[in-house]
Parts: structure tokens; C-alpha cells; sequence
């Protein structure tokens, strides 16, 4: 069920505490086809179905890492709803691990904990652990801390 904030302070209840986890989120071919045109990379373990079934580890194509990662502001937003803000930004990555490929067709969820949570003269910088799972996998695809900034009314 996910988490509505009104302010720091309602923000502040959860540091320590496991959030979470978010929807599974289906990994289509396409997905994976529109994020290599946009980044320019067609490594063929990605694009190229058929080469990948022949010939890759993975026995199909998987998505692009930067893929999976670029996934958790959307996860987050199914997990937590921060109000009475005038934006949010995306601050960065730290200790970032690519634990396990996402096959095409694995269905993934975002688990969560507020790590900290710390007023910058009216911004919020929000630390976040995260781990990315894979449904029916018992190792993450991804794993690390993610810092969003959120600028309160």
C-alpha cells in the first residue's frame, strides 16, 4: 500500500524502516529496444533475439542495466507519494551493484529503506537502500543507494 507524506516531518517517521516493496513491473523486448535507441547502445545481448538464443549465456536478450536502473524513480513513486512538494530531483547513485541479469519477460519490484533523511535548509535529501528483485529469483538484479532531493513548499 503505498505511503502518502505530507511533510519532513511525516517524511522523517520512516528513516530505519524497510518501505515497500512496489509493483512487479513486466521487462518487455520493446522497453528494451526504445532504451537502446535512446542511449545508442545495441549491444546485440540486448536487441538481437535470435542471436541471443543461440549464442548468449542467458539463452535470450536482457535488459540494459542503466535500464534497470533508470526504473526506480517510477517504482518509488508506486511506493511513496511525497505532497506539498515543488519538485523532486534525482541526486545520484552510490555503491551501485549489478548482481543478476534481467532476462526479457522477468517481472521486477523495487524493495526500499530510508536510510536517512536530512533538511538542507528546506530540501530534503532523502537516502535510500535499494534493491531491485526479480520475481522468482532469489538474487537482486541491482543493489545499492539512491539519494532524491525534495524541494518542500
Amino acid at each position: 500500500m503505498k505511503k502518502v507524506i505530507h511533510s519532513f516531518k511525516e517524511f522523517e517517521t520512516y528513516v530505519g524502516k524497510e518501505i515497500g516493496p512496489s509493483n512487479y513491473l513486466k521487462i518487455t523486448q520493446n522497453q528494451i529496444n526504445l532504451f537502446a535507441d535512446a542511449t545508442l547502445d545495441h549491444q546485440w545481448i540486448h536487441v538481437d533475439t535470435e542471436k541471443a538464443a543461440q549464442e548468449s549465456v542467458f539463452q535470450g536478450t536482457i535488459a540494459h542495466g542503466y535500464l534497470t536502473l533508470s526504473l526506480l524513480p517510477f517504482l518509488w513513486a508506486e511506493i511513496v507519494e511525497v505532497k506539498n512538494i515543488r519538485m523532486m530531483v534525482n541526486y545520484g547513485v552510490e555503491k551501485l551493484r549489478f548482481k543478476q541479469p534481467v532476462r526479457t519477460g522477468a517481472e521486477v519490484r523495487l524493495t526500499v529503506k530510508l536510510v536517512s533523511l536530512v533538511n538542507l535548509r528546506g530540501t530534503a535529501k532523502a537516502v535510500i537502500h535499494f534493491a531491485l528483485e526479480i520475481k522468482g529469483n532469489t538474487k537482486n538484479a541491482i543493489e545499492g543507494t539512491i539519494i532524491f532531493l525534495y524541494h518542500f513548499n
